[in-house]
């Protein structure tokens, strides 16, 4: 029989296995729930035999107790800076600087993704991470070892069995694009300042002093370089970043090597045009030259080694003019400010409208209608106004003052201690009303057919619905709705038979649906695997909830404040009463059994029969990681008509390419 201490150590190693594979090498072998499960067994036997106690157990990856502040430490060889290029000429004149220094000499460059992140030194001795510092001001860092032990994909202890004495190893810890939209949304709700791009969300998480919110955070990292090195050397660049893959290190998912001026040249502009194929944002590329033994040769500069070099993209931006700020009214309350813009194209899209955030922000940035401003998008994502040209503003250029009323009801509006959004406080605001019921019917909600903004706004000023539990009783209502404009009987029959088939959806959409602060699609998917129904949420404590991965004890309390007020307590009981389903379903096990089981898909095109939001249900039904960007570690690309550069992508990799017909015949 296997003792306590053996099974302990057996299920850290698997589980160590496990989250290599899954943060790593994205290439996930067993489903969330059996992962799952293996770990509540680690933390019962963990909780049942302390004198095991690790604190490189996977089980402590959500941070410790929350510290005072951050001690400074130096660094064992300072973390210099690259010199910077911004256009080609510049880099060719590097090349030409480096060829003369190094005379007849072979080598080659190679060049890796500037990841706009934050620069961190990881220390580890005999194989043990040690230590974690924050770039400072390149001779000395804070200590944010606690914080960077929450991300899963740094190990603790490297993978090998032979570990150096000594390996320090740099790179760059950055937000996800998509974590830093989600993360924003959600700050916006509360009433909190939003990050201004995820290289300051990344470094803002970095420096909580609660390292269990950081571990809340879509933080995760790249490794390129090393610093101080004992009983270990590479003889190439390549070698090094082979060897931290090794490791266990994520490492630059594409690289580059160049043997002359014209594949530098091919490979910058390459890497260009595939920026937005990575998950992180990037304001350029590194140049490198590969022959480490050449590095002393090249010496460096008082500020930068001459052996390398970055070569920084220009961020796209456009000058247009600001005609007016209007106010949204979300379903929270929260009065956002959004600028109406003249029509401009920015990173291939047209954009008109751009959010302002918030009042301070406005005030910061001296932002007056009428003013002409210079906007991009935020992570080539989020529309923003990046500054005013304050010699181009007009006469007449007003500021818009802090709201007294809400604009959609007039009702009254304060900013709440420690917000800086100011709030409607009336519980019957109509705007509040419509934006809860848009996100409520939304596709990936309730998925409502036939019921948009506009029909909402005419069922609203009719008096027929206030809540979502009224849309369910529309039907009562038949003989009025077609007096409405454009309703005639094929039109209230399509729209009353969406709703009544949104009775049946899988839990998580109504727990999204909801509205609950801090709850979206995936927080929603993860809770619908731990419980199996409604009212066995509403009924769970915090440690309850904050033993779920990736929910802390901030969105533990908030799930816990909502089902405890009254008013959210009856608007579940109303949609209870109209039928709509608040229970875990029968759903498609992740086996191993499924081909698509543990497989990284990427979805592109129009499916015939599918739309995506379907397509990626029954991906991740099916056991299947959907992600948004080909790569080499994709398995899959799903392609429909009209798809693009993901599926030359895709044939340039070899990544297997389905079709519908294909997916259809292999579940």
């Amino acid at each position: 029989m296997t003792s306590p201490a053996d099974r302990i150590t057996e299920l850290r190693q698997t589980l160590l296995d496990h989250n290599h594979r899954y943060y790593v090498l994205a290439e996930p072998s067993i489903s969330d729930r059996e992962y799952d499960a293996l770990l509540e067994e680690l933390s019962t036997l963990e909780a049942a035999h302390p004198e095991f106690d690790d604190p490189d157990s996977p089980t402590q990856r959500v941070g410790g107790t929350p510290i005072d502040g951050f001690v400074t430490r130096p660094h064992a060889v300072p973390m210099i800076s690259l010199a910077n290029s911004y256009n080609l000429e510049d880099v060719m004149a590097y090349h030409q600087r480096t060829c003369k220094l190094l005379g007849n000499q072979s080598f080659r460059y190679v060049v890796e993704p500037k990841i706009d992140g934050v620069a961190v030194s990881l220390r580890y001795e005999n194989g043990q991470l040690v230590q974690a510092l924050s770039r400072g001001d390149g001779r000395e860092g804070d200590d944010l070892t606690q914080n960077i032990r929450t991300l899963r994909s740094i190990p603790l202890r490297l993978r090998t069995d032979s570990p150096p004495e000594i390996l320090e190893v740099r790179g760059e810890v950055y937000m996800t694009r998509d974590g830093f939209q989600t993360l924003n949304l959600e700050r916006q709700t509360a009433g909190l300042n939003v990050f201004a791009n995820p290289r300051n969300a990344a470094a803002g998480s970095l420096k909580l002093l609660d390292a269990r919110l950081v571990a809340q955070r879509p933080l995760d990292a790249i490794w390129y370089g090393i610093g101080e090195t004992r009983g270990i050397s590479f003889e190439t660049h390549l070698e090094l970043l082979e060897t931290l893959k090794r490791f266990g290190f994520r490492t630059p998912a594409k690289i580059w090597t160049c043997e002359s001026a014209d594949e530098l040249e091919h490979a910058l502009l390459e890497l260009q045009n595939e920026k937005q194929t990575f998950p992180f944002e990037m304001d350029g590329a590194v140049i490198k030259v590969n022959e480490r033994k050449y590095y002393d040769e090249l010496g460096s500069t008082a500020k930068s080694p001459r052996w390398a070099v970055a070569y920084k993209y220009e961020p796209e931006q456009a000058e247009t003019r600001l005609l007016d700020i209007t106010v949204q009214v979300g379903r929270t309350g929260v009065l956002t400010p959004v600028a109406e813009l003249e029509p401009v194209l920015v990173s291939g899209s047209t954009v008109s409208r751009a959010t302002l955030h918030n009042w301070e922000e406005m005030e910061r940035k001296d932002i007056r209608i009428g003013d002409s401003v210079i906007i991009e998008k935020a992570g080539e994502i989020i529309p923003a106004v990046v500054r005013v040209l304050l010699e181009k503003r007009p006469a007449d250029a007003r500021a818009l003052p802090p709201p007294t009323e809400c604009p959609a009801c007039g009702g009254p509006v304060h900013r709440r201690e420690g917000e800086v959004a100011w709030r409607c406080e009336n519980p019957a605001c109509p705007a509040k009303g419509l934006s809860r019921l848009k996100h409520f019917v939304s596709r990936r909600c309730m998925d409502i057919d036939n019921v948009g903004e506009e029909l909402l706004k005419v069922l609203l000023t009719e008096g027929l619905i206030r809540e979502p539990a009224d849309l369910y009783h529309l039907a009562e209502h038949r003989e009025q709705l077609l007096t409405l404009e454009r309703m005639a009987e094929k039109s209230v029959e399509n729209l009353l038979t969406g709703i009544e088939n949104s009775k049946d959806r899988d839990l998580w959409r109504i727990l999204h649906a909801l509205g609950i602060p801090q709850v979206g699609e995936r927080t929603a998917q993860s809770l619908e695997e731990h419980f199996d129904s409604l009212d066995a949420l509403a009924a769970a404590n915090e440690e309850t909830l904050t033993a779920i991965a990736d929910i802390g004890p901030i969105v533990a309390r908030s799930i816990i404040s909502f089902f405890a007020l009254p008013e959210n307590q009856q608007h579940i009981d109303d949609l209870r009463e109209t039928g709509v389903n608040l229970t875990r379903k029968t759903k498609v096990a992740p086996s191993t059994e499924s081909p698509l089981s543990g497989k990284t898909v990427v979805i592109t095109g129009t499916l015939p029969t599918l739309s995506r939001d379907e397509a990626k249900d029954l991906l991740r039904k099916l056991g299947a990681n959907v992600t948004g960007s080909v790569s080499s570690k994709t398995d899959i690309l799903l392609a429909g008509e009209d798809a693009g550069s993901k599926l030359a992508k895709a044939q340039k990799l070899g990544v297997p390419v389905w079709d519908e017909t294909k997916l259809r015949e292999q579940i």
